[in-house]
């Protein structure tokens, strides 16, 4: 407040304002009385004046009124002026009230003077804005036309509310350099009207003849809530145009629901998978999260940093971050502190299997919710090294496990995978034996215990979508293990956000799965990503079939024999009904003949021992390297 008393444009603001006010308190006479006002009348305008004018400055200030600038005034700022008018005329007629009893004094002059207050006070803004408006738009137009400046002439694609956003950032920034010739829309009843005075110059059926008359430069694609048979259609009339295009982010990844000329960037592959934006009941979320002690593990991953992005929305008391990956934690250590600055935060630099580490966090954190996304995922790379799956992903998960049924920690979330699912690899066997751990802690009466299951998440780290661009940048060829192989994805907004629904609905012991839709055959998402990077799959860059890898499935399966699905109180999320659970000191025994076959780098070894506690993976046979262990 000091700050703003010291701003030399607060106080021309308000003598403007106080000018303004005087003058409709004045004219609320003249048209009361028709321009004649009694003397009686006259005398109680100047008795009064010198009060009213600073008691409604003074409301006016307390109402934020002088906060803006009044060459960006806003609906919000014109909606808080008829507050503040409303609130000055109720007290000004309750001091004459009490005052006078309103005796001597025509109530209809107040009344004017609400109305002739906003009107004037308001519209002076508004004149304030049209008139930078209309000064930045006439030099920006000059601008263009004169060729100075580096402006790319582009098409919208979608004259929505994004669309209008769109226009509305452009003319209002003199620093982005877009003059938006026009806009398209499938809505023929928007066909030749004008947004912000752009035209909407016709359909998509119309895109490419636009494009080259009117020597369009970029094309974007403004419909968030565009579908996936939409998305398909806009992009092959994109990539018909010839000229480059671009996209504003779907609903489901703008989190605030806002739309930026920020967010525009290049059309992904989860843009065509068109998948709805998930629903989540914010009461149920937060009320475990809110204000509670929270750890995520593997923090740095895709998946735990995607769920601290959500769950610090949710205001925790205190946010725990733990990962091995140093640069990784580094890196989310700084975004979440500037996304959450005040949410109390904690980055631990280690190991799930570190008793001693662990044992240190919970007992210096006292964690109440804890969500275990930390595990090696790559399928390949653990059937050569299957004594390290075992170390960090059934070992470090039985640490964590363990740790929170001592610590009494109120809910713990298990990230699973569709891999665990009558598993045919390392990976897949060791995620179901965690499982199989977490619903063995569950039956302990100390805290709940849950596990989330679903496929593979868009673009995360060692995915093939990743692999199949770096794969394009290098010229070819992009490698597709069998022409059938399928593949469940889901984008990695929207797993996190069902893994914290999931984590709401949990009682204890439930395993979770998330409805992934239809699988997708991996080469037409080949084909679908060649097109997206600008090539034609085949000629430009060539696909290759190399035979499925060890250990990898034709297709995934999202449940196993003994397994039934029924629905859960979200519609998107299912619950499996399991049975013949392990107990837990039968558990602890086969894991720990397990780590005894992991230190001597016995691979078939433990391949074997894991198909004793999972007796649906039949492991393949294998070479397995040795390990050299000192």
């Amino acid at each position: 407040m000091l700050s703003q008393l010291r701003n030399r444009n607060f106080w021309l603001m308000l003598w403007v304002d106080a000018f303004l006010i005087a003058l409709a308190y004045h004219f609320s006479y003249l048209l009361r009385f028709d321009g004649n006002v009694p003397q009686r009348e006259m005398h109680n305008f100047l008795m009064t004046l010198p009060w009213i004018v600073p008691l409604k400055a003074v409301i006016f200030f307390f109402f934020g009124l002088y906060r803006g600038m009044w060459r960006y005034t806003s609906i919000h700022d014109l909606l808080n002026l008829v507050k503040a008018a409303v609130v000055g005329s109720a007290v000004i007629a309750l001091i004459l009230v009490i005052g006078t009893r309103f005796e001597g004094f025509a109530r209809s002059v107040f009344l004017i003077d609400l109305f002739l207050t906003f009107l004037f006070v308001g519209g002076y803004r508004i004149g304030i804005r049209l008139l930078f408006d209309y000064r930045e738009g006439r030099s920006r137009h000059k601008e263009i036309l004169s060729g100075n400046g580096d402006f790319k002439r582009v098409l919208v694609i979608g004259a929505g509310d994004a669309g209008e956003l769109l226009i509305r950032e452009v003319r209002e920034n003199k620093h982005i350099s877009y003059h938006v010739v026009g806009l398209i829309d499938d809505n023929e009843s928007k066909v030749q009207k004008t947004i912000h005075g752009v035209p909407v110059l016709g359909t998509l059926n119309d895109l490419v003849a636009l494009v080259k008359n009117l020597e369009i430069d970029e094309l974007i694609i403004a419909i968030p809530s565009a579908s996936a048979v939409q998305m398909r259609r806009i992009v092959n009339f994109c990539e018909t145009s010839g000229v480059p295009y671009k996209t504003i982010p779907g609903i489901g990844e703008l989190i605030e629901g806002r739309v930026s000329v920020n967010f525009i960037r290049e059309v992904r592959y989860e843009d065509l998978l068109g998948r709805e934006p998930v629903e989540l009941n914010m009461e149920q979320i937060g009320g475990y999260i809110t204000d509670k002690r929270v750890l995520v593990t593997g923090g740095a991953g895709s998946i735990g940093s995607e769920l601290l992005r959500q769950i610090g929305s949710f205001k925790p008391k205190t946010l725990v971050i733990l990962d091995r990956n140093e640069s990784g934690l580094y890196e989310i250590e700084l975004e979440i502190r500037a996304r959450f600055p005040e949410v109390e935060v904690a980055f631990v630099l280690g190991a799930i299997q570190n008793r001693e580490l662990m044992e240190d966090l919970f007992d210096a954190h006292r964690p109440q919710v804890v969500f275990h996304a930390a595990a090696y995922k790559h399928v390949p790379m653990m059937e050569i090294h299957p004594w390290e799956a075992v170390f960090n992903n059934i070992v470090g998960s039985m640490v964590l496990l363990e740790l929170c049924n001592r610590k009494k920690v109120e809910r713990t979330v298990v990230v699973s995978t569709d891999k665990a699912v009558r598993p045919t690899n390392v990976m897949g066997a060791s995620k179901r034996v965690v499982e199989l751990l977490a619903q063995a802690y569950a039956h302990m009466d100390s805290g709940r215990f849950m596990a989330v299951r679903f496929g593979n998440v868009v673009g995360s780290a060692g995915s093939v979508i990743p692999l199949f661009k770096n794969q394009i940048k290098r010229g070819g060829p992009v490698t597709v293990t069998d022409p059938d192989v399928t593949r469940y994805f889901m984008t990695i907004p929207e797993a996190s956000r069902l893994i914290l629904q999931a984590g709401a609905l949990g009682n204890g012991g439930e395993i979770f799965i998330l409805k992934m839709g239809t699988p997708i055959r991996i080469m037409d998402m080949a084909k679908d990503i060649i097109q997206l990077s600008g090539f034609t799959p085949g000629k430009d860059i060539e696909i290759k079939v190399t035979g499925l890898r060890p250990g990898e499935k034709l297709h995934e399966e999202l449940i196993t024999e003994g397994e039934g699905i029924v629905p859960s109180e979200h519609q998107d999320i299912m619950v499996l009904n399991t049975y013949n659970l392990a107990s837990l000191k039968k558990l602890q025994r086969q894991i720990q003949a397990l780590v005894d076959l992991a230190i001597k780098g016995d691979g078939e070894g433990i391949k074997m021992g894991l198909h004793g506690i999972v007796p649906e993976y039949v492991p393949q046979v294998a070479r397995v390297r040795k390990a050299q262990r000192a």
